[in-house]
């Protein structure tokens, strides 16, 4: 299993699932990360955590613990 938090920068993929439990999986979903979406990594922080992603259209700053909740495909 791939997750995005093992992600490239630059890179383009798809989520395929996004994984745990309750008000966490609730919180990712909200921010627009669902199945089937496009995300591009855009860049990290100098000390890799967080990422900057771009999905549907807006940039998002995401927690590489959150990262490895969401299940990737390449594109």
């Amino acid at each position: 299993m791939q997750t995005l938090n093992k992600t490239k920068i630059g890179e383009t993929v798809k989520v395929a699932k996004v994984h745990g439990e309750g008000a966490l999986k609730r919180r990712i979903m909200d921010m627009g990360i669902t199945k089937g979406v496009e995300i591009h990594l855009k860049r990290t922080a100098p000390l890799g955590d967080p990422i900057e992603i771009t999905v549907r259209g807006y940039e998002l700053s995401l927690r590489k613990e959150d990262a490895k909740m969401v299940e990737i495909l390449e594109v």
